[in-house]
């Protein structure tokens, strides 16, 4: 059987075929930083202000009375008095000392801790128990003792400080430390890092965000201690100012220190967080939408 008919010849057609434009790429704007809408700053202002505003017209209307609360007025007039006559930078300086000397102190002996029971099971056998009984002490329940043992200098206010914030860091960097991925250990055992190699390229960084959590948190309670280690017959420092306004019912007074109190912890959670952008530059986080 013969074919009539060859093939047709397609060497000298040219095919065409519809290609359709690649899609145009459209940046993606953060609703925070669409045209219109207020910056961050400023939102987070609206709050505190309100609050202010409703807190001066409950006072000016008499609602609320000036000896159970002064006004905001009357609580800006007397901290800029404090700040004019010395009373209160004073004040700030030897409290800020207290709070470093006894964080640097807790901070010290509960990372050291936390790295001798992180790292190895014998000081895990050894330390963690201890230090988990000790944690569950109320450690405000000690200033009786600590009174009894150092008297009633500085050295009871630091000791306070320090123990207060000692737990936190043990319990964040020996979290860090034992929260490490397993198989980032057996990749670098893979690699040729020994014992020290690994605890230096990897078990220490991946423990790095849960010792910044851990000092957050210490910042926290070590203002905390600082309120109730003032009492301590205290004769300078921002507990000092506010024990005396207490004695003559001087309500601005004692507000103006909780203020500087919460200002300065929120100065110190602000560095830590810096600490934290510069540091943890390797770590992606989510950040809101």
């Amino acid at each position: 059987m013969s074919l009539d008919h060859a093939p047709p010849d397609i060497s000298a057609k040219t095919v065409s075929v519809a290609v359709d434009p690649p899609p145009a790429l459209v940046p993606v704007v953060p609703v925070s930083a669409r045209r219109g809408s207020p910056p961050r700053w400023l939102r987070r202002t609206v709050g505190p202000l309100l609050l202010l505003a409703m807190w001066q017209l409950t006072s000016t209307f008499g609602i609320l009375s000036p000896d159970t609360l002064a006004p905001p007025a009357t609580i800006a007039s007397a901290g800029a008095d404090l700040i004019g006559d010395g009373t209160l930078p004073s004040a700030m300086w030897i409290s800020l000392q207290r709070v470093a000397i006894g964080l640097l102190i807790g901070g010290a002996a509960g990372t050291t801790l936390a790295l001798l029971s992180g790292l190895s099971r014998l000081g895990e056998d050894l330390i963690d128990a201890s230090v988990q009984m000790l944690r569950t002490v109320p450690w405000v329940g000690l200033i009786p003792l600590f009174i009894i043992w150092m008297g009633i200098g500085e050295a009871p206010k630091v000791a306070l400080i320090a123990l207060g914030t000692a737990f936190h860091l043990y319990l964040n960097v020996y979290a860090g430390i034992r929260g490490v991925d397993q198989q980032l250990i057996e990749a670098g055992g893979a690699l040729g890092l020994g014992r020290w190699g690994l605890v230096r390229h990897v078990v220490l960084p991946g423990a790095l965000p849960g010792f910044m959590t851990g000092l957050r948190y210490s910042l926290a309670t070590a203002w905390l201690a600082l309120v109730f280690g003032e009492s301590i017959n205290a004769d300078a420092g921002i507990g000092f100012l506010m024990n005396q306004a207490r004695e003559f019912f001087r309500t601005d007074v004692i507000v103006v220190c909780l203020a500087v109190y919460a200002l300065l912890g929120l100065t110190a959670d602000l560095v830590v967080r810096a600490l934290e952008r510069l540091l943890l530059q390797w770590r992606p986080t989510f950040t809101g939408q």
